[in-house]
């Protein structure tokens, strides 16, 4: 059937190869065979349902990963393809190619960076207006921060749109600022509002600074880019959920309470993910998971894996 149904296409044509140009410049188009295909939040069984496909679908593809075996009758693969309109991974079983994987697509995470321009003060204005409210100091802080996004692979609009739209909300894009009316020793400070003693201590570990000596280093210009990096890519593990479109888990992530707060941080990404690609992408999940509904900021980074993953059913 996949053969078959590939040969189809091509008569008709309409392959891929015909369609990318209709495409983001960074994603291949496929066509899904099939009813009731799953999309899911990551490339296992397990993983939440976030979309279905309710008939063949053309799917634009930006890279591909291993994942659980998936069988039918016309094959087994142990591949997934990511498809980030729809947030999430479809089992290559269900694509009409006759390999097993998916040819001319990179590996997620080892293909070259499908963004790489600088953003600018006047994007991040264009992204959240007036919460921009000292454009000096954002102005100033810019090239640390864009070194710290390539350094932490944030490199594509989903990416870029979470991560600028969590920083807006924790200090207004400005490096040197602290959290009003705070005056623990290790209160909010930097970019990404870093918090408590068991992020200060393993942040100045990792990058080789004294962060529980001298806690102010997380305002500083040349710590408070590397910091929120840090916390991006080490402390937690913040990208794939960006990829999926879930703003609802890149909050939980951050490390506070559910609330009216995760709607505004959502708008805020959409306001991004809008300047940055021209659209808002449908299957952009603003609520978190029950398990991430409390305050999540003192666990450490296997517990929160633990309890963001959820999900069930086929396919």
């Amino acid at each position: 059937m996949r053969r078959l149904l590939t040969v189809v296409l091509i008569c008709l044509g309409i392959t891929a190869g015909a369609l990318v140009a209709a495409s983001p410049a960074y994603a291949t188009v496929f066509q899904t065979y099939g009813s009731g295909v799953n999309v899911r939040a990551d490339a296992y069984l397990s993983s939440a349902v976030v979309g279905t496909l309710s008939g063949p679908t053309s799917i634009d593809v930006d890279c591909q990963k291993q994942g659980d075996l998936v069988s039918n009758s016309d094959g087994t693969s142990s591949w997934w393809a990511h498809v980030p309109a729809l947030g999430g991974y479809v089992t290559v079983v269900y694509v009409a190619i006759p390999e097993d994987q998916l040819p001319g697509v990179p590996v997620c995470g080892d293909g070259p960076p499908p963004e790489t321009s600088d953003i600018t003060l006047a994007d991040v204005q264009a992204m959240f207006g007036s919460r921009i409210a000292n454009p000096s100091i954002v102005q100033t802080g810019l090239p640390s921060l864009n070194q710290a996004m390539r350094d932490a692979n944030i490199n594509t609009p989903y990416r870029k749109a979470a991560f600028l739209a969590t920083l807006v909300h924790e200090s207004r894009l400005e490096y040197n600022i602290r959290e009003i009316g705070d005056t623990r020793v290790y209160g909010g400070r930097g970019y990404i509002q870093l918090t408590g003693d068991f992020n200060y201590g393993p942040a100045g570990q990792y990058l080789g600074i004294d962060l529980l000596g001298n806690p102010d280093l997380a305002l500083s210009l040349q710590w408070s880019a590397p910091i929120a990096r840090w916390y991006w890519t080490v402390a937690r593990n913040i990208n794939p959920y960006a990829d999926n479109l879930d703003m609802g888990r890149v909050n939980a992530a951050i490390g506070y309470p559910a609330g009216a707060e995760d709607q505004r941080r959502c708008d805020s990404f959409k306001s991004a993910l809008q300047y940055l690609t021209g659209s808002v992408p449908a299957g952009v999940i603003c609520t978190r998971p029950s398990k991430l509904k409390g305050d999540t900021s003192q666990l450490t980074r296997t517990q929160f894996d633990t309890l963001a993953k959820n999900g069930g059913g086929l396919g």
